[in-house]
């Protein structure tokens, strides 16, 4: 068993490490600043661009595509530090890297099963990042943990489909880049598998009948650095029979196979979150005096930093155990894995987050620090890409097999 990281992982760990601290960093604040003066919360401030061209002048882009045709060519235990490494900076990283959700999703589904013609139209500018996107499944009506239990329609008339429901929390919708939506619907809503119900189509965000009615709040904020989460309304918007997806009857399969690699990027990311976390927090216990003595000499602080570091440890090697799974025999071998780690990885960096927030005091809660927007972060991955108790249940199945 090795733990070493290859050659390749090491120059660009180095790479990207550089980069942080030279660009990545510095950056956060001047965002902060620009964004304030944007006609639009929306625009993406001018030092966003700046980093996307330079992470592409160094080679630090589309690192997440294991496909050399489109992306770096890496393995998922290639990527897996990589995207620790951006995850300390949610807010801007993985944008200037061209690896932020959901246009990581996107270009995997539209690479893996799209056509030329929409590999041509979307994947490419998405690879150049010219464009962003969103993917739109959640529906505020129903519980949306099962996704046989989308109403959004997808009629086909004649050489066109008509798109109608109501969605919410779509990623990046709120973006003026955003150029199209993955939309999934229902094609054949009475037929007797509810697993192939669904499809999948590319919706331009133009085309007439698609309203972005408004951005959805996270936790009383506006994610403005995901270009936000947005309440979109499809009114029997019409699109070419040509912007289905594979075929029909395919999203559900679709929808799992993009949801693999998603789950465990975040997972990765959740990681740097929290060793951001664990180096504000150390920072603040050796700076700050409370009752004669430095918070750093405070046992309940002692427990505290030892609990996260021993944690943070588990996590990266069950996340980096995933990743080889990925790699050896595949999603679909590394099932029970992938859902390890996203019930596991959330909710323990959301503690980590806390303790660090509460060593930190009011400045904890306020804006002057990363630790409120991680948190927000963190809490919301419970629920996204299915809520943990879904993974808790499949993943009990699994295991119950075994006996009966």
């Amino acid at each position: 068993m090795d733990f070493a990281f290859d050659a390749r992982t090491e120059e660009l760990r180095a790479r990207l490490l550089a980069f942080m601290d030279e660009y990545v960093y510095p950056a956060e604040a001047v965002a902060e600043e620009q964004r304030a003066a944007l006609a639009s919360p929306w625009d993406t401030p001018a030092v966003v661009e700046e980093l996307k061209a330079e992470a592409r002048r160094q080679g630090l882009w589309n690192l997440f595509l294991p496909d050399a045709e489109y992306g770096a060519g890496l393995t998922n235990l290639q990527y897996a530090p990589l995207a620790e490494i951006s995850g300390r900076s949610p807010q801007l990283a993985p944008t200037a890297l061209n690896c932020a959700a959901p246009d990581t999703g996107n270009m995997e589904v539209l690479a893996q099963f799209g056509d030329e013609q929409q590999r041509k139209q979307w994947l490419e500018p998405l690879l150049a990042g010219r464009i962003r996107s969103a993917f739109a499944m959640t529906e505020p009506e129903v519980a949306s943990s099962d996704a046989t239990n989308i109403t959004t329609h997808i009629e086909r008339d004649g050489d066109e489909y008509v798109v109608t429901g109501r969605k919410w929390y779509i990623s990046g919708a709120m973006n003026p880049d955003c150029a199209v939506f993955i939309v999934m619907g229902k094609t054949d809503p009475d037929g007797q598998d509810v697993r192939r119900q669904q499809s999948m189509v590319l919706v331009p965000r133009d085309t007439p009948g698609v309203t972005v009615k408004r951005a959805m709040g996270v936790f009383g904020y506006e994610d403005h650095h995901h270009g936000g989460h947005a309440e979109v309304v499809f009114d029997h918007a019409r699109v070419p029979v040509a912007n289905l997806i594979g075929e029909e009857g395919g999203g559900f399969a679709i929808a799992q196979a993009r949801l693999g690699p998603g789950r465990i990027h975040h997972c990765m990311r959740l990681i740097g979150m929290a060793e951001r976390a664990i180096e504000l927090m150390c920072r603040r216990a050796v700076s700050r005096t409370a009752f004669g003595k430095t918070l750093a000499q405070q046992g309940v602080v002692h427990n505290w930093i030892a609990d996260a570091r021993v944690t943070v440890e588990q996590l990266r090697l069950l996340v980096l155990k995933t990743a080889w799974l990925m790699d050896t025999v595949g999603n679909r071998g590394a099932h029970t894995e992938i859902q390890a780690i996203k019930i596991a990885t959330p909710r323990a960096v959301v503690d980590i987050i806390d303790r660090a927030i509460q060593l930190h005091g009011a400045a904890g809660v306020s804006q002057d620090l990363p630790l409120a927007e991680l948190y927000a972060g963190a809490r919301t991955l419970m629920l996204a890409d299915g809520p943990d108790e879904v993974h808790q249940r499949s993943l009990a199945r699994r295991e119950l097999k075994k006996y009966l």
